[in-house]
Protein backbone atom coordinates (compact mmCIF):
# COMPACT_ATOMS: atom_id res chain seq x y z
CA UNK A 1 0.00 0.00 0.00
CA UNK A 2 1.55 3.33 -0.73
CA UNK A 3 0.64 6.75 1.04
CA UNK A 4 1.88 10.30 0.04
CA UNK A 5 4.93 11.82 2.47
CA UNK A 6 6.02 15.55 2.31
CA UNK A 7 9.26 16.32 2.66
CA UNK A 8 10.86 19.97 2.77
CA UNK A 9 14.47 20.22 1.52
CA UNK A 10 16.08 23.14 0.17
CA UNK A 11 15.27 23.86 -3.38
CA UNK A 12 18.37 23.02 -4.75
CA UNK A 13 19.08 19.53 -3.22
CA UNK A 14 15.56 18.72 -5.36
CA UNK A 15 16.71 19.68 -8.67
CA UNK A 16 19.49 17.85 -8.40
CA UNK A 17 18.04 14.95 -7.01
CA UNK A 18 15.25 15.00 -9.93
CA UNK A 19 18.02 15.11 -12.43
CA UNK A 20 20.14 12.39 -11.13
CA UNK A 21 16.54 10.15 -11.09
CA UNK A 22 15.86 10.73 -14.39
CA UNK A 23 19.26 9.69 -15.53
CA UNK A 24 18.82 6.79 -13.54
CA UNK A 25 15.35 6.68 -15.35
CA UNK A 26 13.44 6.78 -11.99
CA UNK A 27 10.99 8.59 -9.95
CA UNK A 28 11.86 10.00 -7.53
CA UNK A 29 9.53 9.13 -5.07
CA UNK A 30 11.26 5.53 -6.37
CA UNK A 31 14.48 7.18 -5.53
CA UNK A 32 13.86 8.24 -1.96
CA UNK A 33 11.86 4.59 -1.25
CA UNK A 34 14.78 3.04 -1.83
CA UNK A 35 16.99 4.71 0.10
CA UNK A 36 14.85 4.34 3.03
CA UNK A 37 14.78 0.46 2.24
CA UNK A 38 18.68 0.91 2.28
CA UNK A 39 18.85 2.33 5.20
CA UNK A 40 16.32 0.32 7.41
CA UNK A 41 17.24 -2.96 5.77
CA UNK A 42 19.42 -4.21 9.29
CA UNK A 43 15.44 -3.64 11.16
CA UNK A 44 14.04 -5.57 8.65
CA UNK A 45 13.67 -9.47 8.34
CA UNK A 46 14.47 -10.86 5.16
CA UNK A 47 11.96 -13.58 3.98
CA UNK A 48 12.87 -16.20 2.63
CA UNK A 49 10.36 -16.20 0.18
CA UNK A 50 11.30 -12.84 -1.07
CA UNK A 51 14.61 -14.14 -2.40
CA UNK A 52 15.49 -15.21 -5.85
CA UNK A 53 16.01 -18.97 -6.08
CA UNK A 54 19.61 -18.00 -7.51
CA UNK A 55 19.95 -15.92 -4.06
CA UNK A 56 18.81 -18.32 -1.95
CA UNK A 57 21.29 -20.88 -3.13
CA UNK A 58 24.40 -18.62 -3.10
CA UNK A 59 22.65 -17.39 0.52
CA UNK A 60 25.42 -18.24 3.28
CA UNK A 61 28.42 -19.69 0.82
CA UNK A 62 30.94 -17.35 1.69
CA UNK A 63 32.47 -17.56 5.45
CA UNK A 64 34.31 -14.62 7.00
CA UNK A 65 36.66 -15.06 9.85
CA UNK A 66 35.57 -11.37 11.50
CA UNK A 67 32.29 -9.17 11.98
CA UNK A 68 31.61 -6.72 8.73
CA UNK A 69 29.42 -3.81 9.68
CA UNK A 70 27.32 -4.09 6.28
CA UNK A 71 25.53 -0.34 6.41
CA UNK A 72 29.28 1.26 6.80
CA UNK A 73 30.81 -1.15 4.06
CA UNK A 74 27.56 -0.32 1.98
CA UNK A 75 27.80 3.70 2.68
CA UNK A 76 31.30 3.98 1.81
CA UNK A 77 31.14 1.75 -1.64
CA UNK A 78 28.18 4.10 -2.42
CA UNK A 79 29.87 7.81 -1.27
CA UNK A 80 32.70 6.09 -3.87
CA UNK A 81 30.47 5.61 -6.62
CA UNK A 82 28.76 8.77 -6.40
CA UNK A 83 31.35 11.35 -4.98
CA UNK A 84 29.06 11.70 -1.87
Amino acid sequence: MNTKLTLTLEKEVIELAKKYAKEKGQSLSEMVENYFKLVTVSRREINEKQLSPKVRKLRGIIKIDQKIDYNQTLTEELSKKYGI
